[in-house]
């Protein structure tokens, strides 16, 4: 066993210790004025105990088997974001979360990106190295990520929503999709996202009075200072205005530890989760964020080093789908406060508070482990058969089976 842990990467785990020293750091900071999060900076220690603790333990188990469960994972992760739907209860608008005693709770929505990253690479495996048909396989897999997608849109999150689609977009582009159909899909895509921006800022306020009847109005809260911040409510601008005075405060160098005005002040709203970047860039200046970038940087890079390892395919499937869900992440919340992107409430991985998304990014990395432990193997035949049926074609064989040991009823010949 300690052969095995001294295999692990060690630059990645160097690089999550001094995340979890910057995000205690800049939490304690956020936190240290409100009685209420007094204590939040000693919890993600807890959490972030408990997420080593899982790397070294994911890690140690090869990932092919992981991936060999693919169906059964995706279907307890749809029964979790269900149970969400209909017990959840509320937290800054997203009713996706489920209370296992008054003190703990956790968000299925952030699980499920884990689970979706292995059930999507579970299907591409399943094609072998054929490249992906666009009806057979790119609608299929599609439609499996519309299953959680509408779920969790039905929760009101729409930043893990999202992210579903950036993995669903990312596993396909390394799964061996065909590039007229990677074109086309641009194509779609770049065409949706413009007309958006154009019908939003045309039909504004027919848009804004269909989100009220809807119930979801604070989704213009958030788009609004990205598209129109001329029609955007003193409400709406207040977080993205006072983040972004406090980012440009900053300067070079910062103001100092426990210094920010802006965010000791309180002026900016969720210091300790969605706006903590604020708390580094205010206090540390351009330098503390860059050197967190950077951070950022040398973590994906160990992860692609440790995909182009790789002699068989589900680890780089697995990689990429993972890369694409933290690049994802660190573009939205970074980019919410530069203007670059809506305000959608996606925390900044690994430096954020949040036990349920500092567990799961922790269990991401220790699945990256795995493949670097495993993945230099030649490819295990999980699925031994060229053409493994589907659980639809497996179904349906057993009832034709069944039919055929039936007797038929008839007049018998002596």
């Amino acid at each position: 066993m300690w052969r095995t842990v001294k295999k692990l990467d060690g630059v990645i785990l160097f690089v999550l210790l001094l995340f979890m020293i910057i995000s205690v750091v800049a939490i304690y900071s956020g936190t240290r004025f409100d009685p209420n999060l007094t204590n939040h900076h000693v919890k993600t220690m807890y959490f972030y105990v408990a997420g080593f603790i899982a790397i070294f333990g994911i890690s140690l188990v090869n990932y092919k088997i992981y991936l060999k469960y693919g169906f059964l994972l995706y279907g307890i992760g749809i029964i979790f974001l269900f149970l969400a739907n209909v017990l959840g209860s509320t937290v800054n608008n997203a009713n996706g979360w489920l209370k296992i005693n008054e003190s703990i709770s956790f968000q299925p929505a952030e699980l499920f990106k884990m689970i979706l990253i292995l059930f999507l690479a579970h299907l591409i495996v399943r094609r072998k190295r054929d490249a992906l048909g666009f009806w057979r396989d790119v609608v299929p897999i599609g439609c499996w990520t519309f299953i959680p997608f509408a779920l969790v849109m039905a929760q009101n999150d729409l930043g893990n929503a999202l992210g579903y689609v950036v993995i669903l977009v990312a596993v396909l582009w390394i799964g061996n999709i065909k590039l007229k159909h990677a074109l086309i899909g641009l194509v779609i895509i770049g065409s949706v996202f413009v007309g958006f921006i154009k019908a939003y800022t045309f039909y504004h306020d027919e848009v804004f009075t269909f989100l009220e009847k809807i119930k979801r109005e604070h989704w213009a809260e958030r788009i609004d200072p990205w598209l129109v911040p001329e029609k955007a409510t003193a409400k709406a601008m207040w977080h993205t205005k006072n983040a972004g005075l406090a980012i440009g405060s900053g300067g070079v160098m910062g103001k100092g530890f426990l210094e920010g005005t802006s965010v000791q002040s309180g002026r900016v709203p969720y210091t300790y989760s969605d706006s903590i970047f604020v708390v580094v860039a205010e206090e540390f200046g351009f330098v503390g964020a860059s050197l967190l970038l950077l951070l950022y940087f040398i973590l994906i890079h160990r992860m692609v080093l440790i995909a182009l390892g790789c002699k068989e395919r589900a680890g780089p499937i697995i990689i990429v789908g993972i890369i694409g869900m933290f690049l994802y992440q660190v573009f939205e919340n970074i980019g919410a406060f530069l203007g670059l992107m809506p305000l959608t409430g996606i925390t900044l991985p690994f430096i954020s508070y949040g036990g349920t998304s500092l567990l799961i990014n922790m269990a991401c990395i220790g699945l990256v482990m795995s493949i670097k432990l495993y993945g230099d193997e030649d490819e295990d035949e999980l699925f031994p058969e060229e053409n493994t049926p589907s659980i639809m074609k497996r179904i349906w064989s057993l009832i034709k089976k069944e039919d055929s040991s039936v007797v038929p009823k008839g007049d018998s010949s002596m």
